[in-house]
């Protein structure tokens, strides 16, 4: 009889103790809220990149090598038309663009041709390699907006930057 009320005390401890844990909810996590692209949305912000990753996970490093200037993308009307320049680069880079179907499209990127040492030419070779891809926009926990830029080698972040 012993050993029949220990069973017992055991099975309702334990069906107690799944029913407790089947019962409880989990917090919900809110997915990030994207918006669509516009010239609006880009030109609203400049916006200073904080990560860029290739897609093994290792950091563009060339990104990086002066944190006191990092690549800032600067979406812009002029003379009529849809304009970005990169900033930051040791050569003055930018470009027309457009944005089609939800895709930001580059126009002819013009650059001055200085002969720029290392680490700049490199910096600048990976600002062309990072701009080219697609774009989205997200809201961070902060509901700030943050742009992606997404393509077949790296996954680059820009956070917005009031003008």
């Amino acid at each position: 009889m012993k050993n029949m009320t220990k069973m017992m005390m055991a099975a309702t401890l334990a069906v107690g103790t799944l029913a407790a844990a089947g019962c409880q909810t989990t917090p919900s996590v809110t997915a990030p809220v994207t918006q669509p692209i516009t010239t609006t949305a880009l030109q609203s912000y400049d916006w200073q990149l904080v990560d860029a990753k290739r897609t093994n996970g290792a950091k563009v490093t060339q990104l990086f090598f002066d944190p006191a200037k990092p690549l800032t993308l600067k979406f812009f009307k002029a003379n009529g038309s849809d304009r970005v320049t990169f900033v930051n680069t040791c050569n003055n880079i930018g470009a027309d663009y457009s944005v089609v179907n939800g895709n930001v499209v580059l126009g002819n990127v013009l650059s001055t041709m200085m002969a720029c040492p290392e680490p700049q030419a490199s910096f600048d070779t990976a600002t062309m390699a990072t701009v080219q891809g697609k774009y989205s926009i997200s809201n961070n926990a902060n509901n700030m907006p943050i742009l992606t830029i997404t393509n077949s080698n790296q996954v680059a972040h820009f956070k917005a930057i009031s003008k």
